[in-house]
């Protein structure tokens, strides 16, 4: 099923990780009779119709049958990664998840670009209890590609680093738990031991929880 979500909205999912601490390919892991990839890609399609993949592996995710795009940049890294799903894409505004995360919430994701374009902000980003989550964020393309090339000039290469150039609007974990009650949605499949943990929760049923009456009631923070 669509979630209502605006049509200037794109997704990048990011697979040009190396795995490493999972020995394999995450991407392609099996999770409900699909790779992971490929279950992360149809909830994505929940979202928009313009999905695409940021991957140095293009001829391994042929199968997906969406835009894939390789980094242009010689360093590798996360940013790089970003530099790459900013560059990409043709719409203004970029959702962007990671591969090896099957909970992802399009209904979050939808309602972050939405606060995107009633503030005066350049990316909306969750904070869980774990940090901000930037594969979970929603960007204004052109500065935030702008802040990228800032901060390799700079010599920043991670996330959060680039996080700080940016005018972010930052939504606290309790504010995210009213829209999105499912605590799941930030896990990541980095390790072995991760991936049977969210094989292990795939069968759970999210829990209810309240719903907001609108978006101004769920968040008004966004001036």
């Amino acid at each position: 099923m669509m979630i209502s979500s605006p049509r200037n909205l794109a997704l990048a999912i990011q697979a040009g990780g190396f795995s490493l601490r999972m020995g394999r390919d995450k991407a392609l892991l099996p999770f409900g009779g699909q790779p992971l990839i490929q279950h992360i890609a149809n909830r994505g399609k929940s979202l928009t119709n313009d999905v695409l993949v940021t991957t140095n592996q293009v001829e391994v995710y042929r199968f997906l049958g969406l835009p894939l795009y390789p980094d242009h940049l010689v360093e590798r890294g996360a940013l790089i990664g970003m530099h790459t799903a900013l560059t990409a894409a043709k719409r203004p505004l970029v959702a962007v998840i990671g591969c090896d995360m099957p909970f992802f919430s399009p209904r979050l994701l939808a309602c972050q670009a939405r606060l995107l374009i009633k503030s005066r902000k350049e990316a909306v980003v969750p904070r869980s209890r774990e940090g901000l989550e930037p594969l979970h964020g929603v960007y204004r393309r052109e500065p935030c590609l702008r802040a990228v090339h800032e901060a390799l000039e700079l010599g920043i290469r991670s996330l959060g680093g680039w996080l700080k150039l940016l005018r972010a609007l930052e939504i606290p974990e309790a504010q995210i738990r009213r829209l999105e009650p499912d605590s799941r949605i930030f896990l990541n499949v980095n390790t072995p031991e991760d991936y049977e943990q969210v094989k292990a929760l795939a069968d759970v049923s999210p829990p209810p929880g309240p719903r907001p009456h609108s978006e101004v009631s769920w968040w008004a923070g966004a001036a």
